[in-house]
């Protein structure tokens, strides 16, 4: 197999960077002029970790497409992370949230959206209590306080590497088998190692060390790993899951914010999932900030007798934001016209026909690089096997060469994630499109073998 010279891959990548920053003068003049007002010159610091001396700066997106300051358009793959999975600005969300804005937005209390979108969401992933808030992150913050409020224990676990939003909770990871803090944790309020259980996802025997002392209130977990790339659960993994933690009375909480690329009702409806607690957010709102955690009614009707009423203002959840009028309204337009199941059964073919196009690069050029898959989330990896777990997939993360390929296809008007190799396919996403990335990711490839 041919290995990456890295001597040219270095040049290659101050000749893309020197390119980037030719052909994007007006973004540059304004991240120059935003470093005087804004930490990091971006209203999120995270912002500046795209390949490129700064972000680009966005006028307006359609669809699968979007287009910057200097007039450059772009075929976008990264769809916000997932928060624009819908494709930017779909006509049918555009007209219900118009209207909504002229009806008011926020009120503190329902609408009738709020009654259609608990039924839909119980009818696709089969938990029949629902409540709304802003981000999965709260969600998922809110889904611990509501298993440890149940379980009265103390502890939480998660998987190696894992990704749930910003709570602090999951910000941690194994270091030589010790837990400890995430590298680029910042201002841990306690150590995590006092709140949080790590074990490597796949790992049935580490699973069952890990609950057996019964002082974990929940697992929280993607049915499969997509923040350090995407790792599928083995054959068997998830029926151990949920047979070990109901026999160690730990509940299950399974956060579908990005595996809802497996299908409209998520990796939980596809495989038959039976979480006690589910979490998604991002993608259910087209891009208008919402997110939702639902219960299983046993769950359920032990949350109900948590808190007082004169208290329940106070308990640690919600926020007078949640489950406003537009989001509920977005969430009912999205799930009926956009996220449909006919949609899913374009999108999908479109990521095989990506992944496809990918692997014939990788052979043609006898690379150790390999290619997975997640429903209509592709992407390619620095190594010459599946990993099984977090610690194997961020052992083959090589920033370096991430860098050069992200900004290869950047400057030739392809956006993928800034965090690692993904191709997300939205509803507008057309074949031309995919067989464009073909086309870029072939010549990137060429450019580094000379």
């Amino acid at each position: 197999m041919q290995t990456i010279d890295r001597a040219r891959l270095a040049r290659q990548l101050e000749l893309e960077q020197q390119r980037f920053i030719d052909t994007h003068p007006k973004s540059r003049e304004l991240f120059q002029r935003a470093q005087k007002s804004l930490l990091a010159g971006v209203p999120m610091s995270w912002m500046v970790k795209w390949a490129g001396s700064f972000p680009v700066f966005v006028t307006s997106g359609k669809g699968a497409h979007f287009t910057d300051v200097d007039g450059q358009d772009y075929l976008d793959l990264c769809l916000g992370d997932t928060g624009a999975m819908t494709g930017h600005a779909p006509d049918a969300v555009l007209e219900t949230i118009t209207e909504r804005l002229r009806q008011g937005v926020t009120f503190m209390l329902p609408t009738v959206d709020a009654v259609w979108v608990g039924e839909e969401l119980a009818r696709r992933f089969g938990l029949p209590c629902w409540q709304v808030c802003l981000t999965a992150t709260d969600a998922n913050r809110f889904a611990l306080r509501i298993a440890r409020a149940l379980t009265r224990r103390p502890k939480v676990l998660v998987f190696n590497y894992c990704y749930h939003g910003t709570v602090d909770e999951t910000f941690a990871t194994l270091h030589d088998g010790v837990v400890g803090p995430r590298s680029g944790n910042l201002g841990p309020q306690v150590n995590p190692a006092e709140t949080t259980k790590v074990i490597e996802f796949n790992d049935i025997p580490a699973l069952e060390a890990a609950l057996a002392p019964g002082d974990v209130a929940a697992v929280l977990a993607e049915p499969a790993m997509t923040n350090i790339g995407i790792v599928h659960p083995e054959p068997g993994y998830h029926d151990a899951l949920r047979a070990i933690t109901r026999r160690t009375g730990t509940l299950l909480i399974i956060d579908e914010t990005h595996t809802i690329c497996t299908g409209p009702g998520g990796y939980t409806q596809a495989f038959g999932l039976q979480p006690d607690l589910f979490v998604i957010g991002k993608p259910i709102g087209s891009g208008i900030p919402t997110a939702v955690y639902g219960m299983s009614e046993e769950v359920a009707d032990r949350a109900r007798t948590q808190t007082p009423l004169e208290d329940i203002d106070t308990n640690g959840i919600g926020g007078t934001l949640a489950g406003n009028a537009l989001a509920l309204a977005a969430m009912r337009v999205t799930l009926e016209k956009v996220l449909t199941p006919e949609n899913f059964e374009r999108m999908i073919p479109l990521a095989e026909r990506f992944e496809q196009g990918v692997e014939e690069v990788i052979e043609d050029f006898d690379l150790p690089w390999i290619v997975k898959r997640l429903g209509c989330r592709a992407e390619y990896w620095f190594r010459p096997t599946p990993p099984r777990n977090g610690g194997e997939a961020a052992a083959a993360v090589d920033f370096e060469l991430d860098q050069y390929m992200h900004l290869y296809a950047m400057n030739r008007g392809i956006l993928m994630t800034p965090f690692h190799n993904m191709a997300l396919v939205s509803p507008y996403t057309s074949e031309s499109d995919i067989d464009r990335h073909t086309a870029v990711f072939r010549e990137a490839v060429r450019s580094l073998a000379g």
